[in-house]
């Protein structure tokens, strides 16, 4: 297997080639802080130089074809000819606020594994207990329970954010606790939990 040679595009090129011709509108990061945090999870960490086309199948060292990823999402990035695909994938995972996409995907990931959303579940205990839905008190009820699941839940070694199903994990367990302070029994039950669940690969 041949070595790769160092790649010789700094950041600041990649950063001045992009910052004219993609829109921020939409991704994680804002130009004027694309040489700290990564384009595709908003994160503030050190960034690698990543290929948009993948050296192995040709892509070149030039700015053209260098966007900043976080390692963790380096390693996610796709490896294909077509330029088009990078873009499509840092644009899908696109977040508002910085610090926000690892809850996001935590979300996510809830509702795959549990097939209902945070917010309906919130709900649910709030109406079962005779709660009023309001957002305000749902807020205060989950950061309540929230911080206390947070300190039995730990990083896997070498990263600095959970990932996303230990963010799901913690939802649930908060969730868990939530109703029992509030002597709901969990979880409440919906007429599609006595059907059995499609299987994983044909749920999305």
């Amino acid at each position: 297997m041949r070595k790769r040679p160092p790649i010789k595009t700094t950041i600041k090129e990649a950063i001045d080639y992009w910052c004219t011709r993609i829109d921020e509108c939409g991704l994680s990061v804002d130009w004027s802080e694309a040489d700290t945090h990564c384009w595709r999870c908003g994160c503030e960490k050190n960034l690698q130089r990543c290929h948009i086309i993948p050296d192995a199948l040709g892509g070149r060292d030039e700015p053209s074809n260098i966007v900043l990823l976080y390692s963790r999402c380096h390693a996610e990035g796709p490896n294909v000819t077509d330029p088009e695909i990078m873009w499509d994938w840092i644009r899908a995972y696109g977040v508002a606020f910085y610090e926000t996409f690892w809850s996001t995907m935590g979300m996510k990931e809830y509702k795959f594994i549990y097939r209902k959303s945070i917010t309906v579940e919130i709900k649910d205990i709030l109406r079962a207990a005779g709660l009023s839905e309001d957002a305000e008190e749902a807020e205060k009820l989950i950061q309540e329970n929230l911080k206390t699941v947070l300190e039995e839940a730990s990083v896997h070694f070498g990263q600095p954010y959970f990932n996303a199903a230990t963010v799901a994990g913690c939802y649930r367990m908060m969730f868990k606790n939530m109703a029992k302070s509030l002597g709901v029994c969990f979880p409440i039950k919906d007429p599609w939990e006595d059907k059995p669940a499609p299987p994983w690969w044909l749920a999305v």
